[in-house]
């Protein structure tokens, strides 16, 4: 298990480094952040450690980051530090899933205190998963990335034994199709899962200020550089550095990358020195880079050294009998994350989204599954049932249509999940209209 770690967010500098000290003297390892840019670097499934952080800062307040931590990993305390006013936001924050909340003043006891009670917690959740995992159950891979289909039992397959191997690693997928996922996922099984994770768009970093962004510079490097500066590579020593759509890197960028990838040293610009990188390189891909280096755009030797190994992600299309399943977990998940109860989704939306196309893959199945949460899109809420027997009558077949489309349309282990007779589950399938064959997509 990594090890236990608090990271604390202020962007005041006193009450940082004095609430730091008393957290080490009662003897917590703690790091300081001003702002919450490089924090979720640090966050995966396997992070032992808490988040305490001030909830109003400029750039991403607190608020913010804990949604951003929560769609990494739901289970990961956040304690959020509030000042007298705001009271109800923290109210708000609770509902949204913060672990608690304190209010300035506060005493280092008193923090300490919640900062224990929330690492037990931690500690117990990624002690469940690792006796789920040793168990043969359904383990967090799986969670992640979840699927019935081989395609899909192929790549978690791939990413066990790829993840140990601290390869460097190709992902070549759709766009949504969950390239990143993949990566987060890579890092989170290997031996650096407590080092950092940095996530480089290639496609987004200003062409003026990429080699800067990358590599530092020193002082007076270039006009406007009054101070040194760490580039992304060096923020992610000893953890994994990926880089998104590498594709976009601009030619001759790619030379300077594939010297660090071959000799994994970096040189700041405006300096001589060459500085050590101990990190994995991720990088995924939305094009067939084998044509871009056809057609001039990409560096054959580049493509050579990066796919030492390679991943392909599946589009929703190469796997359709998974969506519906998808489907009904990313309503649980987005349920948990606006804070509403668990919602029986009707089998005719099963149906209806089981037969669509979903170009934009897994992340246009997300927006709609967040839309259906949200009540948007005519999507019917529980709450607009009238009495308590309509609404056992729903939630009674949306558990029955949840566990056909789970099983395949297979009755056998429909009946035995649910604890009822063969017999029953004919009667209340034809009392609710349910038919497997809508459910399960061919």
């Amino acid at each position: 298990m990594s090890e236990q770690k608090i990271l604390l967010v202020d962007d005041e500098e006193e009450l940082r480094r004095s609430t730091a000290q008393a957290l080490e003297l009662s003897g917590f390892n703690v790091e300081t952040f001003s702002n919450a840019d490089h924090v979720l670097e640090l966050i995966g499934y396997s992070f032992a450690g808490v988040v305490v952080s001030d909830i109003r800062m400029p750039g991403t307040d607190g608020m913010t980051l804990m949604q951003k931590i929560r769609e990494i990993d739901t289970e990961v305390p956040v304690i959020l530090v509030t000042g007298h006013g705001d009271v109800q936001l923290a109210v708000k924050a609770m509902r949204e899933g913060a672990y608690d909340f304190i209010e300035k003043p506060f005493t280092p006891q008193m923090l300490a205190g919640v900062i224990k009670r929330a690492l037990e917690r931690r500690s117990l959740v990624l002690e469940n998963r690792l006796l789920k995992a040793v168990a043969g159950k359904r383990d967090d891979l799986e969670a992640r990335l979840p699927g019935r289909t081989q395609v899909m039992v192929d790549l978690r397959y791939r990413i066990r034994a790829i993840g140990a191997s601290d390869a460097d690693t190709l992902i070549v997928g759709e766009t949504g199709a969950g390239k990143e996922v993949v990566a987060r996922a890579l890092h989170d099984i290997s031996a650096r899962a407590s080092r950092p994770f940095i996530a480089i768009n290639c496609a987004a970093l200003p062409a003026n200020l990429i080699e800067s962004e990358l590599f530092g510079h020193e002082a007076g490097a270039f006009p406007g550089a009054v101070r040194p500066r760490y580039g992304k590579f060096e923020h992610g020593r000893g953890g994994t550095i990926l880089l998104d759509e590498i594709g976009s890197m601009p030619f001759d960028l790619q030379a300077k990358f594939l010297r660090v990838l071959q000799e994994r040293v970096i040189t700041r610009l405006g300096s001589n020195e060459m500085v050590p990188l101990d990190v994995r390189f991720i990088a995924t891909s939305k094009v067939d880079l084998e044509a871009e280096v056809a057609a001039g755009r990409f560096r054959a030797d580049l493509l050579y050294r990066l796919n030492v190994a390679t991943l392909h992600v599946p589009a929703l299309a190469q796997r359709r009998q998974d969506i519906p399943l998808l489907f009904l977990q990313l309503v649980r998940e987005a349920a948990a994350r606006y804070g509403r109860e668990d919602m029986a989704v009707p089998p005719e939306v099963i149906s209806e989204i089981a037969q669509r196309d979903w170009p934009g893959n897994v992340r246009e199945l997300r927006n709609a599954a967040d839309r259906f949460v949200l009540g948007l899109d005519g999507g019917r809420q529980m709450g607009e049932l009238s009495g308590l027997a309509d609404r056992v009558a729903e939630f009674e077949r949306g558990l029955i249509a949840s566990a056909l489309v789970a099983h395949g349309g297979s009755l056998k282990p429909v009946y035995e999940s649910l604890q009822i007779s063969r017999k029953t589950l004919y009667e209340k399938m034809q009392k609710y209209g349910l038919d497997k064959k809508l459910l399960v997509s061919e």
